[in-house]
């Protein structure tokens, strides 16, 4: 960016990401900014951070900002702030943060289920000892693991399943070649034919209109029988009614992280569904978080400063398209 030029805005939505992204490259101008109400100086802001973990708070406060060319989420997922986006304005989600973390949780959540352990924490919250004498439990050693959505997250969650000894085949929007890890990844149009022959199912995939309601009645139905389901997507991602079937009649189980609706309300009956094991949408707020939004920070301020294209353009516009990859 010339040394002449005025500075581009950027506000941080926190104190500690302001901390941890420290001075800005030539160029830039950071400012705090929560969205909790209109800036007293929001004319000349050209990029804004959301909070993390906010949902649409503050979002339609984007209107009120002319000169905006860039909304950059910390979120994986984007179609919360898709309906507030401004014509014209760029959107980028926060590509690789929370790849980790959440692969984290998607191999506790099948490793949890294989293992039986809800099952031991209640016997624990009675002091019973069960007597299973004989019972082998089932390892996810072995397993074969279908991973649906095959982007950062789905590329983490194989990595991870891969040193557990299991096979993972992963399924993206099209075929193509494997990658380093050596995992072969098929189409979605080939998704009912990988299904019977997978123990563990991890969806990993975005909400779009392409995968709203994608594990329906029929997908389900031709996962094998005592399979495990596990959700770090989004809960709409799946058809409830559809698993609460499956769940009721003891075939299937699921870990899930996401729900439809979410929050869960107390009296809904996923709670009680037998098989089930959900955890209240904690795939990113871990301490991995800050460490990696303070890192994709700093890289998407350097590239904005150096006149390149921010990393995640999941909405281009005219103003991301004019720049250059600079890779």
């Amino acid at each position: 960016m010339p040394a002449t030029a005025e500075p581009l805005v950027v506000t941080l939505p926190d104190q500690a990401l302001l901390d941890g992204v420290g001075s800005p490259p030539d160029g830039i101008e950071l400012r705090l900014w929560e969205l909790r109400e209109r800036p007293d100086e929001g004319q000349d802001i050209g990029v804004v951070v959301p909070p993390y973990m906010a949902g649409t708070r503050g979002l339609p406060l984007l209107a009120d900002l002319p000169n905006l060319r860039l909304v950059q989420t910390l979120t994986a997922g984007f179609e919360h702030a898709l309906p507030f986006l401004p014509d014209d304005v760029a959107l980028a989600n926060a590509r690789g943060v929370h790849d980790t973390s959440t692969a984290e949780l998607a191999v506790t959540l099948a490793l949890a289920l294989l293992r039986d352990v809800p099952e031991f924490v209640r016997a624990q919250e009675v002091g019973h000892w069960p007597s299973d004498e004989g019972v082998r439990y089932r390892s996810l050693a072995d397993r074969r693991v279908l991973v649906v959505g095959y982007g950062g997250v789905g590329r983490a969650v194989a990595h991870r399943m891969l040193a557990f000894e299991t096979t993972v085949t992963g399924v993206a929007t099209r075929a193509r070649p494997p990658g380093p890890d050596g995992v072969p990844v098929r189409g979605v149009d080939e998704l009912h034919e990988l299904l019977p022959h997978h123990d563990v199912v991890v969806l990993a995939t975005p909400l779009t209109d392409a995968t709203r309601g994608l594990v329906d009645a029929a997908f389900l139905a031709v996962m094998p029988d005592d399979a495990v389901l596990v959700n770090v997507a989004r809960g709409a991602v799946v058809d409830t009614d559809a698993l609460l079937a499956e769940l009721r009649s003891g075939r299937l189980r699921a870990g899930l992280d996401v729900t439809d609706p979410e929050p869960l309300p107390p009296d809904h009956p996923l709670w009680t569904a037998p098989g089930v094991l959900i955890s209240p949408h904690t795939g990113g707020p871990t301490s991995a978080f800050l460490p990696r939004a303070v890192a994709l920070l700093r890289g998407q301020l350097e590239r904005l400063s150096t006149g390149r294209r921010p990393r995640g353009i999941v909405v281009p516009s005219t103003w991301s398209e004019s720049l250059s990859d600079g890779d």
